[in-house]
């Protein structure tokens, strides 16, 4: 095998045949450090794919435990009106109630979670047909989330949402007075924003918007793995920190969220009054949601006189409960919570509810 001469080897490294891939890929490295600086989709959209494989997983820990029967099942109804929504599946809503129901029943309004990037209520569906199992009307919700809209938008949609289910209260078996309010996750701080508006007067004119549902017809709020300080996940360290930072810039919009108006209407800790509904509250021991933000909020809660039925567990309690941990039916734990919010609805808007 012959050597290149010194000539030639120079030569070599001069070639554009060498440095143009050399050349591309180094464009390449730069033009990805700028968009992610610049814009949140792209990493937004790793974070929602990785979230959508836990979905994946915990629907498929759900679907042994669905109903067989008993349930009748509405899938897909668009609530929306054009006014806020960028895709129509992002209006949509599904219902469930018992077989044979004639009469309005008390009703669960469900917002899903997903780093306010995510989502879908399909994900949830066992969760909602069992509840209805148990004798309610139980509506699932989607709603806009970031980066294709920003806030205040998925709260803008979920109150149109509120709307249409009061017009077609008849027809999906609703009753307008016995109603609670519920979610998961990002879902919860929905939930929790939601049923502050309803609420506190003041606090809807500074975020803008009229609620739908009057303070007399909500009952309650279900509030699981919730975030209601949104401040907590700011500045963190880690690939969790990261994500955290990105998934909020992509929904307010706001990549200076230390300052961001969004981010502090978001935090209902600190907007909440004496009038917010009674509220059922839970969280795992291995979420760091649970000391960070569910504990804080039920304890301000209670500070301000709110009836709260908490449901903590032990730090040593084993196995460790992760972040939505009743979702995952086949822990004990999550057959207690399931048990416990069954009973908290029985007593604000069951058949013989106060």
């Amino acid at each position: 095998m012959s050597k290149s001469s010194p000539r030639e080897r120079r030569r070599l490294w001069r070639s554009p045949f060498l440095w143009w891939p050399l050349g591309v890929i180094s464009a390449l490295v730069v033009v990805s450090v700028v968009v992610f600086n610049v814009s949140p989709w792209p990493s937004a959209l790793i974070i929602r794919q990785v979230f959508q494989d836990g979905a994946k997983k915990t629907a498929a820990i759900m679907a042994p435990y669905a109903p067989t029967s008993g349930v009748e099942s509405i899938y897909n109804v668009q609530y929306g009106d054009g006014k806020f929504e960028t895709a129509s599946t992002f209006t949509e809503l599904d219902v469930f109630y018992p077989t044979g129901t004639t009469e309005p029943l008390g009703t669960v309004i469900w917002t899903h979670g997903g780093a306010w990037v995510s989502g879908n209520k399909s994900n949830d569906t066992v969760y909602f047909q069992l509840l209805a199992q148990a004798g309610y009307t139980v509506v699932g919700l989607n709603y806009t989330y970031g980066p294709e809209a920003q806030y205040p938008t998925a709260v803008n949609e979920l109150n149109q949402a509120h709307a249409f289910l009061l017009a077609n209260a008849e027809k999906y078996h609703i009753d307008p007075n016995r109603i609670v309010l519920a979610g998961d996750s990002a879902g919860a701080q929905l939930s929790s924003q939601l049923a502050t508006l309803i609420t506190s007067p003041e606090y809807a004119q500074e975020v803008g918007i009229t609620p739908v549902l009057k303070p007399e017809q909500l009952q309650g709020v279900v509030l699981n793995s919730g975030i209601y300080e949104v401040t907590t996940l700011l500045g963190q360290k880690g690939i969790l920190g990261w994500g955290d930072d990105v998934a909020l810039w992509a929904y307010t919009g706001d990549k200076d969220l230390q300052n961001s108006p969004a981010v502090a209407e978001m935090s209902t800790m600190n907007h909440v009054t004496a009038n917010f509904p009674e509220t059922w509250i839970s969280g795992g021991n291995a979420d760091p949601l649970t000391n960070g933000n569910s504990k804080p909020f039920a304890a301000k809660l209670q500070s301000l006189g709110v009836n709260v039925t908490e449901l903590f567990w032990p730090a040593d309690y084993t196995p460790a409960l992760p972040h939505e941990y009743q979702f995952k039916l086949n822990l004990d734990a999550a057959q207690t919570a399931l048990s416990s919010t069954l009973t908290f609805l029985s007593d604000r808007i069951g058949p013989t509810a106060n």
